[in-house]
């Protein structure tokens, strides 16, 4: 168990170790997580845009710029999907 009071190590040279409290089974394939990948997406995006409307000016366009990213991150996803299986 870790010390939540220690901060993560943030050493340039040293490689980044995954987490493995939560993995992908590694029989699923590539169209299949990006699928989800995409879902999950398109979910953050409705998410992120319901949310600014809660939120003052200053945040809300703060949000709505993550909420792009967002959807940019879907786009590419989208454009992956398309060109592993066309039309």
């Amino acid at each position: 168990m870790t010390n939540s009071s220690n901060p993560p190590d943030t050493d340039p040279d040293i490689p980044h170790q995954a987490s493995h409290i939560f993995l992908i089974a590694p029989e699923i394939d590539n169209h299949t997580l990006l699928e989800y990948a995409c879902v999950s997406l398109a979910s953050a995006n409705v998410m992120a845009s319901d949310f600014a409307r809660s939120l003052n000016a200053t945040q809300s366009h703060t949000l709505l710029g993550i909420q792009q990213s967002i959807m940019l991150g879907e786009l590419a996803v989208n454009r992956v999907l398309d060109n592993l299986d066309p039309p």
